[in-house]
């Protein structure tokens, strides 16, 4: 029997929330994780179509790219536009998970397989993520107090290292010190120069670990006022980001690519920013609306950005930095995905039946008109 954190467990290791954006949401936005699972339809977006497709297939599951809470709502009704699709899918027992922009920047995501479908070399993410902030922490204290310090420290979250804890460097020294009239010193006298043997106790503290770290030092220090040094670490680059970068193998016109690219997509229409002859080989990759990566792809070396949708100030922005833009449609550029992800999804579940929706599509379309105006060469 399959139940919904099944299909949440597996798609959380596929598209960890931990890729996608910090204004994203993704995961199992609605539903019964419990609520056993004979069907799953994957869509790029809830739409009225789609939404009426889920609940006519009898679905267990709606797999949607676009996630259906994006923003915060306060009621949710079945006459409002933006909630009706929602209480829909709940009247019909239909859970919903959405894996966004994690999907976009995973290892075998939207962005991989795009470039993958370009035959694409060296491959690695245009911006990468940060790891998790973290500080250098050092601290001073006698012989008699190091091993109760570290082990106070090491407690409260201090000294991890991969997959190693209780991390630390010591060095011994001498220090000085001089209490005034007010001080209260554990060795020593007031009013005069002190020297004392010291350990210096190096340690590794995460952000939020800090605070409890310090104050577990403090409780088992002795001194009065314990000598304490806090260095902020720059966060370490990830393996993962956002979008991709890579080469072709060859050189070819910025018009051809852009045949190549809505060929692999099955766009309709493709906007191109640059001129059409012009060669290019090192090409950055932002599906959906990735027009504000222009500064990105320019700073990674590109020649190209090619992505889902652009404005016209973005447009203006690529010509002037000399970097060629290839739009070719949102829905085109994300949708191919969407239908791979159910094939995944069938793969590593048999026993159920899975499709990407039959009723979506492009809610944008062209209209062909003559003109006499030529691109540039």
């Amino acid at each position: 029997m399959i139940r919904v954190a099944n299909l949440v467990q597996w798609l959380d290791q596929f598209a960890p929330p931990k890729f996608a954006e910090s204004w994203d949401n993704v995961g199992l936005l609605a539903g019964d994780p419990q609520q056993t699972v004979n069907r799953i339809m994957t869509c790029l977006t809830v739409t009225p179509e789609s939404c009426a497709e889920a609940v006519a297939e009898e679905v267990e599951l709606v797999v949607t790219h676009h996630p259906i809470l994006f923003r915060p709502i306060q009621k949710l009704r079945a006459d409002r536009p933006d909630t009706a699709l929602v209480w829909q899918l709940a009247r019909a027992g239909i859970s919903v998970y959405a894996p966004h922009t994690a999907f976009d920047n995973t290892q075998d995501g939207i962005n991989a397989w795009l470039a993958t479908a370009l035959d694409l070399t060296q491959v690695e993410p245009l911006t990468r993520f940060r790891g998790a902030r973290a500080f250098k922490l050092v601290v001073f204290c006698t012989a008699e107090d190091r091993e109760q310090v570290l082990a106070a420290a090491f407690a409260a979250g201090a000294g991890t290292i991969g997959n190693y804890g209780e991390c630390s460097f010591s060095s011994r020294g001498l220090g000085t010190f001089f209490g005034t009239e007010g001080a209260n010193p554990a060795v020593g006298q007031k009013g005069r120069r002190e020297q004392v043997r010291e350990w210096r106790c190096e340690l590794r503290v995460p952000e939020g670990k800090l605070t409890a770290v310090l104050q577990a030092i403090r409780k088992q220090h002795s001194y009065e006022e314990p000598a304490i040094d806090v260095y902020p670490l720059e966060a370490p680059e990830l393996e993962q980001g956002v979008g991709r970068v890579g080469q072709l193998t060859q050189p070819v016109c910025l018009s051809e690519l852009a045949q190549r690219v809505a060929g692999q997509v099955g766009a309709q229409a493709t906007q191109i920013i640059g001129l059409a002859s012009r060669e290019v080989q090192r090409v950055a990759l932002v599906c959906g609306a990735g027009d504000s990566f222009i500064g990105q792809a320019k700073a990674a070396g590109a020649d190209v950005l090619i992505t889902g949708e652009v404005r016209f100030h973005q447009a203006l922005e690529a010509r002037a930095a000399g970097l060629g833009l290839i739009a070719v449609g949102h829905h085109a550029s994300e949708r191919p995905a969407v239908e791979m992800l159910a094939n995944r999804l069938q793969s590593a579940f048999p026993a159920l039946r899975v499709w990407a929706s039959r009723q979506e599509s492009d809610p944008i379309w062209h209209l062909v008109t003559e003109t006499n105006e030529k691109p540039p060469a």
